[in-house]
C-alpha cells in the first residue's frame, strides 16, 4: 500500500473546536487503496464482498465500490443503505432471522444471492418468488462438524443459531426438487471471526472446499459459487503481527490451480477492510483517584465506541497532549502511572481500556483509539442516556465532510 493512514486533517480539525472533542474520523483515500490492495492480491476466481455490518456509512460504500465483486448484508435496512449508496453492486443477503418482509424486500430489491440458514428460509424463499415470478439463487450455509481454527469469536463448529447442521445438509439437498423457485448455485461457510494465522485460515478454506466437492460428486450439484465466509482479523494488540494477506493469497492461487473444479469462490469480509482506515478520538473531562486507582473520564464511551467492552479488550490508543487550560484550580492530570479509561454513562461497564500505563495524560487531553474504523460506532447503543453524537469525519480528496447523524 502506498497511501498512509493521514492523522493531520484530523489534527486541523481538533484546532478548529471550542467544545469537548469528540468524533468519529474516517480517511477514504486510504481505504480506497486498501481496497484496491486486498482486491488486486486476490487470485481472479475469488469475488470479494465487504460485509458492511463492520462499518455502512454510505461514504464507505461509495468509496468501496469499484474495488469489491459485492455487498454482504445481513437486514433489509443494509439493502436499502447499499442500493441507495451504490445501486448497481451486487448483494448477498445473510443473517439467521430473514423474515417474510425481509425476503420480500429482497426480491424486490433484485438481491443477487441468498444465504440460507435453515429450511424454513427455503419454504418462505420459494413461495414469494413464486408469487413474483422470478427464480432466485441460494447458497447453503453449513455449520460445519469438522474441527476450526482458534479466533476471537466462533459462530459455527459447535452449537449455534447460524447456518444448517453439517449432518442435516444431505436431507436439505434431497429436497431441493421440490423448491421450483430456488437455483441452489453453492453452499456457504462462516465460522469465525477475527483470525489472525493466514497458514490456518487456508487450512479453514481447504476443508470447506473439500466438503463442498463431495457434495457436488454425490449430488451432482452444478455448484458455480463456495462462499467462505469472512474472519480475517485485525490485532488491536500494539505492536502485534497483522493476519499476513499477501501469503494469504499467493498460497490461496497455488491451492485453486492445483485442484480440478470449475467453481469459483467467494469471501465477505468487514473487519479487515475498514477497521485501520479509522480512528475515534474524544476528550478528558476529569481524572480522580478512587481506592487507590486512577480513573480517566471521557466525553464518549461505549455508547459511542462499544467494541473494547464487547471483546473484554484493551483498545490501542494514543494521547494527544492539548497545553490550554483554563480553569482556576491545579489541572488533574497523571504521569508515568496506570490509569482507566471510562466513558461518561452511568455504568462501571463503560471501560475503553483498563489499568494502563500513560507517561502522561491530563485533563483536557485527548485520548485517540486507533483501528476504530469497524464495529465502533456501527455496534454502539448510542441513545443510551440521550449524550450527544460525536462528529463523524470523512477525509477525501483533501476535504472534510462532517455529520453527526446515523447513516449519512
Amino acid at each position: 500500500m502506498t497511501v498512509p493512514f493521514s492523522l493531520t486533517p484530523l489534527l486541523q480539525y481538533i484546532e478548529q473546536q471550542h467544545e469537548p472533542i469528540c468524533a468519529y474520523y474516517y480517511d477514504l483515500d486510504y481505504l480506497a487503496q486498501r481496497a484496491r490492495w486486498i482486491s488486486e492480491n486476490l487470485p481472479q476466481r475469488v469475488h470479494f464482498y465487504y460485509a458492511i455490518k463492520a462499518n455502512s456509512d454510505a461514504p464507505v460504500l461509495t468509496t468501496l465500490a469499484p474495488d469489491v465483486h459485492g455487498f454482504e448484508v445481513a437486514s433489509l435496512g443494509e439493502i436499502h443503505r447499499v442500493r441507495q449508496a451504490s445501486p448497481g453492486t451486487p448483494i448477498a443477503f445473510g443473517g439467521p432471522g430473514k423474515t417474510q418482509v425481509e425476503l420480500q424486500g429482497a426480491i424486490e430489491a433484485d438481491v443477487e444471492l441468498y444465504h440460507i440458514e435453515s429450511e424454513l428460509q427455503l419454504v418462505r424463499l420459494n413461495a414469494l418468488a413464486a408469487k413474483s415470478g422470478k427464480v432466485v439463487k441460494v447458497l447453503l450455509r453449513v455449520n460445519p462438524r469438522f474441527d476450526l481454527p482458534d479466533a476471537t469469536l466462533k459462530m459455527a463448529g459447535k452449537p449455534t443459531q447460524f447456518g444448517i447442521d453439517q449432518d442435516r445438509i444431505c436431507d436439505v439437498l434431497d429436497s431441493l426438487p421440490g423448491y421450483s423457485h430456488l437455483r441452489c448455485v453453492g453452499f456457504h461457510f462462516h465460522a469465525l471471526s477475527n483470525n489472525l494465522d493466514a497458514r490456518s485460515h487456508l487450512l479453514l478454506v481447504q476443508s470447506y472446499v473439500e466438503v463442498a466437492r463431495s457434495w457436488q460428486r454425490a449430488y451432482g450439484l452444478d455448484i458455480k459459487v463456495l462462499n467462505i465466509g469472512g474472519g480475517i482479523g485485525i490485532n488491536y494488540t500494539p505492536g502485534g503481527a497483522q493476519f499476513d494477506w499477501p501469503y494469504y493469497c499467493q498460497e490461496l492461487e497455488r491451492y485453486l490451480d492445483s485442484r480440478d473444479f470449475d467453481f469459483s469462490l467467494a469471501m465477505e469480509c468487514g473487519r479487515f477492510v475498514t477497521a485501520t482506515m479509522g480512528c475515534y478520538v474524544t476528550e478528558v473531562t476529569d481524572i480522580k483517584v478512587n481506592h487507590g486507582e486512577n480513573f480517566a473520564i471521557l466525553r464518549g464511551g461505549t455508547h459511542h465506541f462499544r467494541l473494547p467492552s464487547s471483546w473484554q479488550h484493551n483498545h490501542p490508543f494514543q494521547v494527544i497532549p492539548v497545553e490550554q487550560w483554563s480553569w482556576p484550580c491545579p489541572r488533574p492530570g497523571v504521569s508515568q502511572q496506570k490509569i482507566t479509561l471510562c466513558g461518561e454513562l452511568c455504568t462501571p461497564k463503560d471501560v475503553l481500556a483498563k489499568q494502563v500505563k500513560v507517561d502522561q495524560l491530563r485533563v483536557g487531553d485527548l485520548v485517540l483509539f486507533d483501528m476504530a474504523g469497524a464495529y465502533g460506532w456501527h455496534i454502539s447503543h448510542h441513545d443510551f442516556l440521550s449524550h450527544p453524537h460525536p462528529h463523524r469525519i470523512y477525509y477525501h480528496d483533501n476535504q472534510l465532510r462532517l455529520t453527526d447523524e446515523v447513516g449519512h
